[in-house]
């Protein structure tokens, strides 16, 4: 997946920020929430979303460990019912159409499954609408803590955004040129 289509597909579609950051060390982890198999399968999904190229991919920033316990902390019972319902469903999907879990998919066999949710939950949230009171799709919920988690680990902020750590003198205007963006 390209990965600034992405981005430009999550902020359309969401058109919101992500809520609940001063929640989002409530919970040390989501023991009892998610087994390891799940978090496995979480990193499975957020590396082939941000797979490494010359940069560090999802797996690196172990996307699929603070996508459990963010959710398992942060998520309303609604919304991590829906996540966790999409675990069990990408891999039904999956023995679907090759007869074998996600994880132990091909790299374009994994691509093609993610691909196609996507076109679902891009259709499920046109089809919602304004209907704020409709559970997002579980894959809109995963992409969205796959972007957040990584930029806010050290390997996205550090080694894909233009890092500039603090304290450094403040400049209000910076010439943009079409580099990635700014970490600091």
């Amino acid at each position: 997946m390209d990965r600034r289509e992405l981005l430009r597909t999550i902020a359309a579609l969401t058109g919101a920020a992500f809520v609940g950051g001063d929640r989002v060390f409530a919970a040390a982890s989501a023991t009892g929430v998610y087994a390891p198999a799940q978090v496995a399968l979480l990193d499975e999904i957020a590396e082939t979303i941000l797979p490494r190229t010359d940069t560090p991919g999802a797996k690196d920033a172990q996307v699929g460990a603070y996508i459990a316990r963010y959710s398992a902390a942060c998520y309303n019972p609604t919304d991590l019912a829906v996540l966790r319902a999409g675990l069990v469903d990408i891999d039904a999907r999956s023995h679907k159409a090759y007869g074998i879990d996600f994880i132990r998919c091909t790299g374009k066999q994994k691509e093609t499954l993610l691909v196609d949710i996507d076109a679902e939950a891009k259709r499920h949230a046109r089809e919602a609408g304004d209907n704020r009171g409709q559970p997002p799709h579980w894959f809109t919920l995963c992409k969205q803590l796959t972007l957040m988690s990584f930029f806010t680990s050290e390997a996205g902020a550090t080694r894909v955004a233009r890092y500039r750590p603090v304290p450094g003198p403040y400049k209000g205007v910076v010439p943009y040129k079409g580099e990635t963006f700014w970490a600091w």
